[in-house]
């Protein structure tokens, strides 16, 4: 087996993935597997801005257990990469300096192992789309796969759409027959000698974390910033006192940076009201400003959604907190939208006694559930013909859905642009076949010939 090693650097907290495959079959499809993953303790990376010399030693628990992990005898030859998405691109916007020596402290821990550390990079909104939508294609075999006698086969079916909803950004991603108006959005990959015309959109701001703080401003700046604000997303019973550094310490909201002193602490207490809460939530959202044909949102160019769609990271936990813990299946819009009405006016006592386990993200679920609603039909316009051909997994088979396996795979070059040729192990397995055939028949042939030989001799007696 090979191995190959990539470090997620998200907004949040960072995972790491262990990918794994037969050495003989590097450039087949769907060969690649996760081996096993490590969630690294903390926050991201980007969070060590004060301290960035932590960011690379947070690192460590994760790679010591990559050492066991991979046998020992492969480690030089395993590749390493490290990965930063929307958390290091907001840090970079907003201190550049202090974004490359975070960078710089993380590749000096990753430096130390004995693998082969191929760099570390903050990938742009696009990149982490793309490569989101090749993982999740590959892991299902829809760009090719094998046929039975080893040959290659071109399926006859489409490739899927790709939604990913991180701590920052959140990212739609899908083949289209449209025209894409706008160059940016437009991505033309050629993989296994079958072109693709390839929509994409990363939406910086718009990822779980960054929503809930752009939300608590726009609540705040309502209330002129009392010290006693209503939330009415947050449950009936729920309070806390939040200092203003917290909210706007983020380039998503410093630009409604109120003039008081960021130490000032304003209370924060819920109401619970689920018309009120999306009324704040649509908000955050601009759908009057549109330069194209049609936008999804922010004057952004969408073409129209078609076909099936894996939505994966926020998308998958927030769907699946609305099916397990409060019981609602999501297969219409009008299930979303009554699900997140459902967890608004649900009490703080009754929804700590239904997920105990999740009380530090519960207050949020009402935000999180009409936000995902709000983006997905209003914002990205899927209704009730198409929402239901919406996926909400965290997984293919046994393997993670993400942008980090498409990375590896593009940099490994392991998706080959042009249709892979016949090896000599298929002419192999057709000659098999051939003298196995030739075999049978010629059994066959044989028994025939027996019985009616006997047939024969029976008759004359």
């Amino acid at each position: 087996l090979q191995y190959g090693i990539v470090l997620d650097a998200g907004s949040s907290h960072t995972a790491m993935f262990i990918y794994k495959w037969p050495a003989d079959k590097e450039n087949d499809t769907g060969v690649v597997s996760e081996h096993s993953m490590c969630d690294v303790e903390g926050p991201g990376i980007s969070s060590y801005s004060s301290n960035p010399s932590a960011a690379g030693t947070s690192l460590e628990h994760c790679l010591n257990q990559a050492l066991r992990d991979v046998p020992q005898e492969k480690h030089t030859g395993t590749p390493l990469y490290l990965g930063a998405t929307a958390g290091m691109r907001l840090l970079n916007i907003s201190d550049p300096q202090v974004s490359d020596t975070v960078l710089r402290a993380v590749v000096a821990t990753l430096k130390m192992y004995p693998f082969d550390f191929r760099g570390a990079k903050i990938l742009s909104g696009e990149e982490e789309g793309v490569f989101g939508w090749v993982t999740a294609n590959y892991l299902l075999e829809n760009f090719i796969k094998r046929g039975w006698l080893g040959e290659w086969i071109q399926p006859q079916k489409k490739t899927l759409g790709a939604m990913d909803f991180g701590g920052a950004s959140t990212q739609i991603t899908f083949e289209t027959r449209d025209v894409i108006e706008n160059p940016r959005n437009e991505v033309m990959l050629k993989l296994y000698g079958q072109a693709y015309k390839v929509y994409t959109h990363s939406f910086l701001c718009y990822g779980r974390d960054q929503v809930l703080k752009r939300l608590l401003s726009k609540l705040l700046q309502a209330e002129s910033y009392q010290e006693t604000v209503s939330h009415p997303c947050w449950p009936m019973g729920y309070n806390k006192s939040l200092l203003l550094s917290s909210i706007y310490d983020s380039p998503c909201t410093e630009k409604e940076r109120p003039s008081l002193a960021l130490n000032t602490t304003a209370t924060v207490v819920g109401t619970g009201n689920g018309n009120l809460c999306a009324l704040h939530v649509s908000k955050l959202f601009d759908f009057t400003n549109c330069s194209f044909s049609r936008c999804s949102f922010d004057g952004v160019f969408q073409p129209e959604v078609s076909g099936n769609f894996i939505a994966f990271s926020a998308f998958f936990y927030t769907v699946d907190f609305i099916q397990t813990v409060m019981g609602r299946h999501v297969h219409l819009p009008s299930d979303l939208k009554d699900a997140a009405d459902t967890i608004c006016t649900t009490s703080w006592s009754e929804l700590l006694q239904k997920a105990p386990k999740l009380e530090k993200r519960l207050p949020d679920y009402c935000a999180v559930s009409t936000f995902v609603y709000l983006l997905t039909t209003k914002g990205y316009s899927f209704n009730n013909h198409s929402f239901p051909n919406i996926a909400f997994q965290k997984k293919a088979g046994e393997t993670s859905i993400g942008w980090a396996l498409g990375y590896m795979l593009n940099l490994t070059n392991m998706i080959p642009a042009e249709m892979p040729s016949y090896h000599k192990s298929m002419l192999y397995n057709y000659w098999v076949i051939l003298i196995l055939l030739f075999v049978v028949t010629t059994l066959t042939s044989l028994v025939t010939a027996i019985c009616l030989l006997r047939h024969s001799k029976s008759s004359i007696i």
